[in-house]
Order: C-alpha cells, then sequence, then structure tokens
C-alpha cells in the first residue's frame, strides 16, 4: 500500500472507464490494476484499494454500514484520527428490516479528513443490483453517490464490492470523482455542517490526483484497521 502511495498515478489508459464498473467489479476475477490511483483522460479522478480481511465476510459489512453511521462515536472507530462526525438520513438501527436495508436509499453524512483537507460529504446509498452489478450470496457491494454535505452538489461515485475468499474476504473499492451533477439541496444538512466549521470553498468541488492519492491510503487504513476487529464487534452488537 505505501509502495504504492509513493509512486506515480497509473497511466490514463489503464483505469477502467466508470460505465464499466460492475464488470471490473464483477463477482469473480480482477483487474489489471487493484490497489492504485490516476486520472482518466476525461478528467474523473481514480483510486481502487484492494483490502485482505481474515475472518470477515460480507455479511458483516452490511451490518457496519447500517449500524455506523448513527452515531459519531461509531464512525469514529473506523478511523480514529481522521473521522469526525457522522449522522444519517433516516436512523433504521432499531428497525426489524434486513441490515442491506438500513442503509441502501439512506444518506449517510460525514465529516473527515482525506489528507490534510477536511471533507464533508453526503453519500446516497444505492441498490448496486439496480445499477448492473451481480451480488451473489455471501457477497455484498456498498454503491454510493458521494456528495457535499454543504453544497448542492454530487461529486462523484464510490463502490466497495466485498467477496469470500479462503479463510475471510477480500474488498475490492473504488473511487470516480469529478463526476458532477446537482442535488436538491437540505439547507438543515449543510446548516449544521457549516455549524461544525466547514471551510466553503469552490476548490474543493474540483479534485486532482494529490486527493485521489489520499483517498487511497485513507482506505486502505480505515478498511485495514476496521476488519481488525469487525468480527468482535459484530458478535457483540449485531443481534442487539
Amino acid at each position: 500500500m505505501l509502495t504504492t502511495y509513493d509512486g506515480p498515478p497509473v497511466p490514463p489508459n489503464t483505469i477502467p472507464d466508470f460505465s464499466a464498473l460492475s464488470h471490473d467489479l464483477a463477482a469473480h476475477g480482477y483487474s489489471p490494476v487493484e490497489t492504485g490511483y490516476g486520472q482518466t483522460a476525461s478528467g474523473m479522478v481514480w483510486a481502487a484499494v484492494r483490502t485482505d480481511m481474515p475472518n470477515v465476510s460480507a455479511a458483516m459489512w452490511d451490518w457496519w454500514f447500517g449500524w455506523h453511521s448513527a452515531e459519531s462515536a461509531r464512525y469514529k472507530l473506523w478511523h480514529p484520527d481522521a473521522h469526525l462526525y457522522a449522522g444519517i438520513s433516516v436512523d433504521k438501527t432499531g428497525h426489524a428490516v434486513p441490515d442491506r436495508a438500513k442503509y441502501v436509499g439512506n444518506i449517510s453524512y460525514v465529516d473527515e479528513y482525506v489528507g490534510p483537507k477536511l471533507q464533508q460529504l453526503a453519500i446516497a446509498f444505492l441498490d448496486p443490483q439496480d445499477h448492473g452489478f451481480d451480488v451473489p450470496a455471501g457477497h455484498t457491494v456498498i454503491f454510493g453517490r458521494v456528495g457535499s454535505s454543504v453544497a448542492p452538489v454530487d461529486l462523484g461515485w464510490l463502490a466497495h464490492q466485498v467477496r469470500p475468499v479462503p479463510g475471510g474476504c477480500e474488498m475490492r473499492s473504488r473511487f470516480y470523482l469529478n463526476h458532477y451533477r446537482l442535488h436538491s439541496p437540505d439547507l438543515v444538512r449543510a446548516a449544521q455542517a457549516i455549524s461544525r466549521g466547514a471551510s466553503v470553498d469552490a476548490a474543493d468541488l474540483v479534485l486532482g490526483t494529490d486527493l485521489a492519492r489520499d483517498l487511497l491510503l485513507h482506505c486502505g487504513q480505515e478498511m485495514h484497521h476496521l476488519a481488525q476487529f469487525l468480527p468482535d464487534l459484530y458478535r457483540e452488537f449485531a443481534n442487539t
């Protein structure tokens, strides 16, 4: 991971097109670049990270994404140095619904440092199967539209595929940013974000390979860290 972080961006012609994301994260096989960062010829910022997770299952990750966003303290477990705040549009942690239904169709609001810069994000989680992903039993795909929690602008996409391997699972993460569209403003959430100390800067909406590089390291750190204790956390809290 550190070798990749310290190295140069991958050539643009090695980055799969965003339209091929569901094929890139197919249920079987690997891509030529599983961990790297760069920028496409069209200007999209891209990062990919593969993380081994012994003793972890896809079900644990669906539970985690349905559980952690309701409280900042839970979110901070994931990356104690970088994660500051988490809230969710509708708290379904106490609802008698499958774990995936607690975050799919919901919006997570997070404040986190990616590299030296504070990011205040609104991540709308979508049903991956509605977007062409194959999700067999024992797998999961966490798919979301990444937007600003201050400005009514979507910045791009994230996807985390979790699939079983001997002894646990592996996560294959992808980020495509500088892929813009507008979303309906949430003035209450924007005001709350600003009250937490937002630095509203239009330059934050134009992302470069420095952000992709920092995102690669951030993702690798948080996924590896949480995987170390997720099985114990799941056993203690998943049925409470």
